[in-house]
């Protein structure tokens, strides 16, 4: 039985959700459609730019995103603090981006003097887009709105795009968040549609590697031009991507990006064992300090979406989530 999506979303048990949506047509989303012959890579570039553009405006996070053929995944985090703290001309700015608003908001935009009662009211309209700045509902409303009135648009047509609303499931824990964004990140080589993960196009890890490759060829360069003690320099990440630091940060990915950089390879040459160099390592530090064995790794990433339903992460996790929303268990094997 379908559950209400407030009851699937739940801020209090965490902030990061997995998120899932899938074309309806018979051709496909992104890439060559066997059914017409045309292909459409370039909307994979509108669905990127616009998960990034609505980064912006929402006080949502892109913590992994992958863009397939016919579907697309993004794990995501709610920073609604952030939300609460943003003044009522900052939600009303943002707010515009999206939308026209209402002509008493535009009355005080343009300095007109309003009395209490006006002001009250303009109070509660705020009020309730700020709410929606944090609403991941809304969040994708205005992407797959927008992606499916463009395509529409292109193939001069009208009706439905995507198959229905999108699919949700709430990472509970630390293992879940990790497990999930690994499972979306290694979904191109997974599918048989990349080699290595900088071939993976479209997905968040490619972005991140290729930033990392960028950093080390900077210090190389800087390092060998100077005589100097080499300089201590920071790593700067994609910037419209969650960033990974630690466990204390609230505001990053609770992992170090070279923990998550060695995992990812790893992972991959498990799921793809007879690629060249594949030859695996030991198992990387991450695993062992978050007491997961291969096998399970291996089983999880692999089928990740099979292991949960609605809600990820370990028994006791999923068992206290389930028991504050009134229900005896939630399901999940990994």
């Amino acid at each position: 039985m379908a559950r209400a999506r407030e009851s699937l979303i739940d801020l209090d048990a965490t902030p990061y959700y997995h998120c899932i949506n899938r074309c309806i047509r018979r051709s496909y989303l992104c890439g060559d459609d066997t059914y017409s012959g045309n292909n459409f890579d370039h909307r994979r570039t509108w669905l990127v730019d616009r998960i990034k553009f609505l980064a912006t405006v929402f006080s949502i996070d892109i913590a992994a995103y992958a863009i397939m053929s016919n579907h697309y995944h993004l794990v995501l985090k709610v920073n609604r603090d952030d939300a609460l703290n943003l003044s009522n001309d900052e939600v009303i700015a943002r707010w515009y981006q999206l939308y026209h608003g209402c002509i008493l908001v535009d009355r005080y935009r343009s300095g007109e003097k309003l009395n209490a009662a006006y002001m009250f009211r303009i109070n509660e309209i705020v009020d309730e887009w700020r709410t929606r700045l944090y609403d991941i509902s809304w969040f994708m409303r205005n992407l797959n709105e927008f992606i499916a009135r463009k395509a529409n648009k292109e193939d001069n047509c009208t009706g439905k795009f995507w198959e229905g609303r999108f699919k949700s499931q709430a990472l509970l824990d630390e293992t879940a968040i990790l497990s999930c964004m690994m499972y979306v990140d290694l979904n191109p080589i997974r599918a048989k549609m990349a080699n290595s993960l900088l071939d993976s196009e479209f997905t968040s890890i490619q972005e991140r590697i290729k930033q990392y490759q960028s950093f080390q060829k900077q210090c190389h360069y800087k390092n060998n031009k100077s005589n100097k003690k080499p300089e201590f320099k920071v790593l700067q990440q994609p910037r419209l991507l969650l960033d990974f630091g630690c466990s204390i940060d609230k505001n990053t990915i609770p992992f170090t990006l070279f923990d998550y950089l060695e995992l990812a390879d790893f992972s991959s040459r498990l799921i793809r064992p007879n690629k060249r160099g594949s030859v695996l390592k030991e198992a990387p530090n991450i695993l062992s300090m978050l007491n997961i064995e291969v096998d399970s790794w291996f089983n999880t990433i692999k089928h990740f979406r099979r292991h949960y339903a609605n809600f990820a992460g370990s028994q006791s996790s999923l068992r206290k989530c389930a028991h504050s929303h009134h229900h005896s268990w939630y399901k999940g094997s990994a």
